[in-house]
């Protein structure tokens, strides 16, 4: 059974009763479940059945339990669908343009789709994978939001757009052998993703892998990076508003550090204090604004880590306060580790060789104390700071 006819399947009654005796199933006894479900079920609807009940599990990192528990997904789906915070985050930013209709390009299971009915925009979902489509059209359904959400089974080059007041795309960024980082490899390729948001009546946003080289982000357009909870999920590139312009957005929030475009810190001998920027503020090289938020600079010019003698709070990069600095050396840093009963080692690295797991066998923490120890540079030397997050305002 493919994955459209398991999930056609599901759609029946008899599936969906299936569905919600299976529900919370345990994977350590789905051969018991699936024996005697298969006493009163045909074997392959079983299989789908407990199949799916797997992946909602999976999902509900990604969507909460509420809706996982309604949704209907794919593997692929799954895996490829945006973090329901990060669409709802998307979502309100392009009804804050005045926007209330989008074509959903590559709309996979619907996640994207799904935030942006309930900001009460109209959405046509399109995606040629005649499985994804269907999930998609089925969580519309699940969720309320049939009236909302037109989806549609077609290549997404051959929709006309014009009737949208924006376009969302988000190419598959992932083939037979894994990611793909190439984004003219992407698929749709980014070239036509791009034009297709240049077409756009009001805005467009493109959905990217956030390690896109800056480089490849077009002129006209605003680059955001987004992470939420400290990881970073994606870039998004942004047409119809601020060209040039460069963000970090943090979630749960919204903060949002907008780039200034702030020359490079200094290299400065380290300080009480060691910043570790968020992962988006990183990857959106907005580094030197968190630098000029703590009055800092940096460690090393190659190493994202900032330090400063002050403790000055800010939400786009965590504060440690550093008790300690050494030339690398496992052997004093075992010594310093067992004089401080630190047993709760966190490790930390940058520009180090050294992985977190070989260095807490080498030094083997005992104690009832905690820890976290930086491998990183200063100034070209490699070096440990220890020390310990620093109190939160």
């Amino acid at each position: 059974m493919n994955d459209l006819d398991a999930l056609l399947r599901l759609l029946t009654p008899e599936g969906r009763a299936l569905l919600d005796e299976v529900r919370d199933t345990d994977p350590a006894r789905e051969l018991a479940v699936a024996t005697r479900l298969r006493r009163d079920h045909p074997a392959e609807l079983v299989s789908a059945a407990l199949w799916q009940a797997r992946l909602r599990q999976r999902a509900v990192a990604k969507f909460g339990a509420g809706d996982a528990g309604r949704m209907f997904f794919t593997a692929n789906g799954v895996e490829q669908s945006t973090r329901a915070s990060v669409a709802a985050y998307r979502a309100q930013r392009f009804a804050a343009l005045g926007v209330t209709s989008v074509a959903d390009l590559c709309c996979g299971i619907g996640g994207d789709a799904i935030a942006l009915a309930r900001a009460g925009i109209r959405v046509l979902a399109v995606d040629r994978d005649p499985a994804t489509a269907a999930a998609a059209r089925a969580n519309a359904e699940a969720l309320g939001l049939a009236e909302l959400i037109e989806v549609r089974e077609t290549d997404v080059e051959a929709v006309d757009t014009g009737g949208y007041d924006a376009v969302f795309v988000d190419p598959a960024r992932r083939g037979g052998r894994g990611r793909i980082f190439d984004p003219e490899a992407y698929s749709p390729p980014l070239s036509w993703a791009v034009g297709a948001a240049r077409a756009a009546s009001r805005a467009a946003a493109l959905k990217v892998a956030p390690g896109i080289p800056h480089e490849a982000v077009p002129d006209d357009a605003e680059a955001e990076w987004i992470s939420d909870g400290g990881d970073v999920k994606e870039a998004v590139l942004w047409f119809g508003g601020a060209a040039g312009a460069v963000r970090a957005t943090l979630l749960p929030g919204p903060r949002t550090l907008p780039g200034a475009g702030l020359p490079d810190p200094e290299v400065r001998a380290p300080g009480r204090y060691l910043y570790e920027p968020d992962g988006a503020v990183i990857r959106a090289h907005l580094v030197a604004e968190v630098a000029a938020r703590v009055g800092g600079g940096l460690l090393d010019a190659t190493i994202a880590y900032v330090t400063a003698d002050e403790l000055l709070p800010t939400p786009y990069a965590t504060a440690y306060e550093i008790t300690d600095l050494m030339p690398f050396n496992v052997k004093k840093l075992k010594a310093l580790l067992r004089e401080r009963g630190v047993g709760t080692l966190t490790v930390k690295k940058r520009g180090s060789a050294v992985e977190p797991e070989e260095l807490r066998r080498k030094v083997k923490p005992q104690g009832p104390n905690a820890a976290t120890v930086f491998m990183t540079r200063v100034a070209g030397a490699p070096t440990m700071l220890i020390g310990h997050p620093a109190p939160r305002a």
